[in-house]
């Protein structure tokens, strides 16, 4: 089979090295994909939202199978695209993936589906917005732009002023664009947070081994939200009687009511839990892999990957016994200096001993003499598998501590408060 990879970051790597491992792969494209990616795939000059050229060079070259890996091509309808060429695809059409899309959309679906999730209010003025805050007593609050923000649409105000100015920035301003045409303010919910990525194919549900993310920039969970510094997986907050409970309040209800919907979901869905006092409910959700996410959970699947994406697309899932290694992972990832604000690129990569570890690119691009060098806020996933979480945690950093770059940095407590409760 002939396959395509569309994106750029840690995630499409971790997914081109799953799906390069089945033999019946004869060979691999990316758009535009990476510099670590170009080691195993053809990387294309096409960008991940171009979707009538990228249609048209999948037509062209005789893929077979396309994995439209990132929110913003799912969202632009690359699914549609493609299977209107007769090419197939794992990943939800343009209807479904609106799940992450529109965050109004998905509290509206939790709330007519009655699936847990924090109380909000939407807004489309920024004055509605602001008069709401001004008689709001309850602090902190949470601010989310309603559209794609390259996981930094949400606001966390610790006070009314930091929630006036946060709805000035989405909806004024206009920081993410059109993004933050509307805006959900909901209710700060507290507890430890889970991500549950799910293989579906519209009527079947399989979740994947649960992870812990770690968002915030600085240790002890400082500084500005990003796309995420590193995961730890699988979460030891997530018990098997909160996975149960999860699977009927939750991920079947949320899976049954967006085919009621009429937008059933295949491919990948990902649940932000956190797992309240009062129970788990969801902080939002993604219709992808999450990144870095999948580079600690899929080096922790048995099963093959490209088999499982097939069997999603013909609706087989139910027929598949899904195996996973009885073993922990870590990623830690190394950002450059000033993410997720401002920050150089081009600087060069130096790439010391590693062993086991895996080196998952996300921004990164290769020199013609074949240096890497760096393309974007972060850099490198580094992954370790362990038979015990400290064990993954400790070769992960000690992988990590042995490549660098000018201004690298990376958090220095991944996993952190995974092993004090695996502990406890």
């Amino acid at each position: 089979m002939t396959l395509l990879i569309i994106g750029s970051g840690g995630r499409e790597h971790a997914i081109l090295c799953a799906l390069a491992k089945n033999k019946s792969v004869k060979k691999i494209y990316a758009c535009p994909g990476n510099g670590g990616m170009a080691g195993l795939a053809e990387c294309v000059p096409i960008k991940a939202t171009e979707i009538d050229q990228i249609r048209a060079f999948a037509t062209e070259h005789g893929v077979d199978f396309a994995i439209p890996a990132a929110d913003d091509p799912l969202c632009l309808g690359a699914v549609d695209a493609l299977e209107s060429a007769g090419i197939r695809c794992f990943g939800p059409n343009k209807a479904a993936a609106e799940i992450e899309g529109s965050k109004v959309f998905a509290k509206n679906l939790m709330k007519k589906y009655r699936i847990p999730t924090a109380a909000y209010e939407v807004f489309e003025t920024s004055g509605e917005a602001l008069a709401y805050l001004e008689a709001c007593e309850t602090f902190p609050a949470v601010i989310k732009a309603d559209g794609l923000a390259l996981g930094k649409g949400v606001v966390i105000a610790q006070n009314r002023a930091q929630a006036a100015a946060a709805v000035r920035e989405m909806m004024e301003d206009k920081k993410f664009g059109a993004s933050g045409s509307r805006i959900v303010v909901e209710e700060f919910l507290t507890g430890p947070e889970v991500s549950v990525l799910s293989f579906a194919d519209g009527q079947t549900l399989v979740p994947m081994v649960s992870s812990m993310d770690h968002k915030r920039a600085k240790d002890n969970d400082q500084g500005l939200n990003t796309g995420g510094m590193g995961v730890v997986a699988p979460n030891p907050f997530y018990t098997p009687e909160i996975a149960a409970r999860c699977r009927e309040t939750i991920f079947l209800p949320t899976l049954r009511g967006m085919a009621a919907e009429g937008r059933p979901f295949r491919g990948c869905l990902y649940f932000g839990l956190m797992l309240t006092p009062h129970g788990p409910k969801v902080i939002e959700y993604n219709c992808r892999f999450g990144d870095p996410e999948a580079q600690a959970v899929l080096p922790l699947l048995e099963t093959d990957l490209l088999e499982i994406m097939l069997a999603v697309r013909t609706e087989r899932l139910h027929t598949l016994h899904i195996r996973w290694k009885a073993q922990h992972a870590c990623c830690v990832v190394l950002a450059s200096g000033g993410y997720p604000e401002k920050y150089r690129t081009g600087l060069p990569i130096t790439l010391g001993e590693t062993g086991d570890a895996l080196l998952f690119h996300a921004g990164t691009r290769r020199l013609e003499d074949g240096r890497a060098v760096t393309a974007g806020g972060r850099v490198l996933g580094v992954t370790a598998l362990g038979n015990t979480l400290p064990e993954a945690v400790a070769a992960a950093y000690g992988a990590a501590g042995r490549i660098s770059f000018e201004g690298a940095f990376c958090r220095k407590d991944i996993g952190r408060r995974a092993i004090a409760a695996k502990a406890e």
